[in-house]
């Protein structure tokens, strides 16, 4: 049976990403913050629960030590765990800028340098790196949600040079809003009493309920596409964008250039 190792897997769509393949027969290795939240596998086939925090250097130290002992090979790591943080630049607080890094940007670099070695050593192994359309444009109040996910995409990238003599995988996936609890949990800023930013907030906030309303097909899709990701890992390098709004938003980029892109941004998002 292969393995597959997801961050982030007790809610949202990593624990979804878990529960398809293990009914797909694939050993299914589910971190979380806490095993207090393992309660969500109950009963389900397949799936072994780790406590790893993705933001700490020794826990994801300890974690891999115990499931390589447990497991003699690992195929995929799908690195999952992220956060959001919807701020203007001028009310943001230090805190939350270092807890979006910490676990969106430089949890991913933790994890994959932990793995690489194993990987090597056994000349196989793909990691799938959760970016979001946020790596592909630049929306209005993702400063900092906007800036991990690029930085996933630029590390990615680069490491995937590194790894290709040892026949492991990079690869990142993109897209939008899901029908999750990742929005309801996303950190925002303090209510401002600056009238400009009080509409564009609520303007923000109504178009990503609308679009997490109608995407409520999108996270069965994108398991789906992770798994046939997974069943066949390419050699080379990939961005896959999966989604009607991830797909539009790269090819408007694309075509418009960015000044054209921000005229539509402005007019249509901002409204």
């Amino acid at each position: 049976m292969k393995s597959i190792l997801i961050t982030g897997a007790s809610g949202g769509l990593g624990k979804e990403i878990a529960i398809h393949f293990s009914k797909k027969g694939w050993n299914v290795i589910a971190t979380m913050i806490s095993l207090k939240e393992a309660d969500v596998f109950k009963d389900i086939p397949n799936i072994k629960c780790y406590e790893l925090d993705v933001t700490n250097h020794e826990s994801v130290t300890k974690a891999k030590t115990a499931i390589l002992n447990d497991f003699k090979s690992i195929d995929i790591v799908v690195n999952n765990a992220g956060v959001g943080y919807r701020s203007f630049v001028e009310l943001s607080e230090d805190s939350k800028i270092e807890a979006i890094v910490n676990v969106n940007w430089l949890g991913v670099v933790k994890v994959c340098r932990e793995f690489i070695p194993h990987f090597r050593e056994q000349n196989k192994g793909q990691f799938i790196n959760i970016s979001s359309i946020a790596g592909l444009v630049n929306l209005p109040l993702g400063s900092f949600y906007h800036s991990t996910k690029k930085a996933v995409e630029s590390f990615s990238e680069c490491m995937a040079y590194e790894l290709l003599d040892f026949n492991i995988s990079v690869c990142t996936v993109q897209f939008g809003n899901t029908p999750t609890n990742f929005q309801k949990n996303v950190s925002k800023c303090e209510v401002s009493s600056i009238d400009s930013y009080t509409v564009m907030m609520d303007s923000i906030n109504n178009i990503m309920s609308e679009k997490t309303n109608d995407n409520h097909k999108l996270t069965d899709i994108i398991v789906e596409k992770i798994y046939k990701i997974a069943e066949n890992p390419s050699k080379k390098f990939r961005r896959y964008s999966i989604g009607f709004d991830a797909n539009l938003m790269k090819y408007l980029r694309r075509f418009l250039g960015y000044r054209l892109f921000n005229i539509v941004i402005r007019r249509y998002v901002l409204r």
